[in-house]
């Protein structure tokens, strides 16, 4: 059997196990006295770096808390040429380390101090839907509630570096926490860059799905909230026309002082149209919006091979380091697979 294929194979028996602890609420037993549905945590130990997303989601399964390769190092100090942290900030049913394995060594080989940690815990009877029965499947608490996690997870890094400001790069439903903490959970001037993937700025469309099902709900029938206790509170938010993203972005999508960069595929099957994660700039805002495929067919990234694509690391590395002469690569990436442009 392939080393793949068995640590898949060893990791669902592994999820198995912790389907009794996942209805229960698991690690993910939040305090009500705080308001929070859902709960952050930090990573525990340190996985490999891995260059698939599908060995990168197996040991991730296994390791559910591990953190991504030259992250999380707390002793880290930024340097004159580095002078702002990286935190990483992964998406829906995902963790930090199956989101960023391949990213995360990157970042720190360019000489910046990374961290990284799980949001929006919550087990099923909590809300958190069956992507909570495996290990590892975080971000699906309520975006409110991560967005307040990610607040108080960017003060401690400000804290214990001494940094004044940290950039984030954030996948998928990280590109809206980011913004609501921005927004609306003191983080304005805490961040001086923005780097998302695939982010659901504007919410998705899932090929239509969750465009029939919020028209559905607004004619007067909560199809959405019918399976919210599925797929978890945070996947509802995320089609498109939610109320929490007619109050995010009532006032445009940036905020002054910020550098976005976001970046999208043309193969996102979870994030579409893919466009929709582009950014229109408000005052005092630069926004960068890159299209993966643009002058590089080659690249088949979908939504979670993005994060693996030598491509995308490249784009992101300069948007974090102007001055560090990153080259624009340009290979295959397979779409599901991943696999640092090659099977």
């Amino acid at each position: 059997m392939r080393p793949t294929m068995r640590i898949l194979g060893s990791a669902m028996c592994a999820g198995v196990t912790a389907v009794g602890m996942a209805l229960a609420g698991g690690a993910a037993q939040a305090d009500p006295a705080a308001g929070l549905t859902s709960v952050a945590s930090d990573t525990s130990g340190v996985g490999p770096e891995t260059s698939a997303y599908l060995a990168a989601f197996g040991y991730g399964l296994l390791h559910p808390d591990a953190a991504p390769p030259g992250s999380d190092d707390w002793n880290c100090k930024p340097t004159a040429a580095h002078p702002h942290p990286v935190v990483l900030l992964h998406g829906t049913w995902l963790n930090a380390y199956d989101s960023f394995a391949y990213l995360s060594p990157r970042i720190a080989r360019a000489g910046m101090c990374v961290f990284s940690f799980n949001y929006g815990r919550e087990g099923v009877l909590n809300g958190g839907g069956i992507g909570a029965i495996l290990p590892g499947r975080y971000g699906v608490g309520p975006m409110e509630d991560s967005a307040r996690q990610l607040a108080a997870f960017v003060d401690r890094v400000l804290a214990v570096t001494g940094a004044g400001q940290v950039d984030v790069v954030a996948h998928s439903q990280g590109g809206p926490v980011t913004s609501q903490y921005l927004k609306f959970e003191g983080g304005q001037g805490k961040i001086g860059k923005v780097v998302t993937l695939g982010a659901t700025t504007h919410g998705t469309s899932l090929n239509g799905i969750a465009s029939l099902g919020r028209w559905i709900t607004d004619m007067g029938v909560n199809i959405l909230g019918f399976y919210e206790p599925l797929i978890g509170q945070s996947n509802t938010q995320q089609a498109v026309g939610s109320p929490f993203y007619k109050t995010l972005n009532a006032n445009g999508d940036t905020v002054p002082g910020v550098e976005y960069t976001a970046i999208g595929t043309q193969h996102d099957e979870v994030s579409n149209p893919y466009e929709w994660t582009f950014l229109t700039p408000g005052p005092d805002a630069i926004v960068n919006n890159v299209t993966l495929q643009q002058g590089c067919d080659a690249d088949l990234s979908d939504h979670l091979t993005i994060n693996y694509s030598p491509r995308a690391a490249s784009i992101v590395l300069r948007a974090l380091d102007p001055a560090g002469k990153h080259d624009l690569e340009c290979t295959f990436n397979p779409w599901v697979i991943g696999g640092d442009g090659h099977l």
